[in-house]
């Protein structure tokens, strides 16, 4: 048997979800209500006949910055967390941070939101599920190369231990997939096949997919 945790950069497999909406010809909406577990389910059999998953975790942080403009992002991001939850995905939610940048042109001032802690937090946890011998094989589902640092970390501190990319569409990196012996790229067309039920009825209650999504 082999264990298979998937850990997820929230907001590098958002933008990809947004371009893979448009590509399909939806717009701005269309694909965000994303079953993550049954699209990571849908992909063991790259890692192996003997995969199975064991945990899935998501990582991101809630964009209470853009509620003046968008009163409902928060809530529409907390009830895709509810509904993540609900599959039994491990949710790690971060923040962002004002940041005052000064265009080098103007001289003006601008403040700016950047998303803080997310990268750090998803690389301690691809240690941390190693050291606790959680699952022998981790696939990243990012693009980013924010993590390559702790991806060659771990796989010198675990070299029994297996490290993957799934990559989201159109966000495949040459240098990310140089680091393991396994990558792949995220089909657009599985983020259609992979989506919730417009409602989701529980035992106790039921969570309903954002009218705007």
């Amino acid at each position: 048997m082999n264990r298979t945790t998937f850990i997820i950069d929230g907001f590098n497999l958002y933008h990809s979800v947004e371009e893979d909406a448009h590509q399909l010809g939806f717009g701005s909406r269309g694909t965000k209500w994303l079953n993550l577990r049954n699209l990571c389910a849908s992909y063991l059999h790259v890692i192996g006949s003997n995969a199975q998953l064991e945990k899935v975790y998501y990582f991101s942080a809630l964009a209470r910055h853009l509620e003046a403009t968008k009163p409902d992002v928060t809530q529409r991001h907390q009830v895709y967390v509810q509904a993540l939850e609900s599959t039994g995905v491990i949710v790690k939610l971060s923040r962002f941070k004002a940041k005052e940048v000064r265009c080098p042109k103007c001289g003006s001032r601008n403040v700016r939101h950047e998303e803080k802690e997310t990268d750090v937090a998803l690389a301690a946890k691809l240690l941390e599920v190693f050291a606790r011998d959680e699952c022998e094989t981790v696939v990243i589902v990012t693009g980013d190369t924010d993590i390559a640092p702790a991806v060659r970390t771990a796989s010198a501190l675990y070299p029994l231990k297996r490290i993957a990319f799934a990559f989201p569409f159109a966000r495949k990196n040459k240098e990310l997939a140089q680091l393991v012996r396994t990558s792949f790229q995220i089909r657009k067309e599985a983020y259609v096949a992979h989506q919730f039920d417009n409602v989701i009825q529980l035992p106790d209650r039921s969570i309903s997919k954002p009218a705007t999504w």
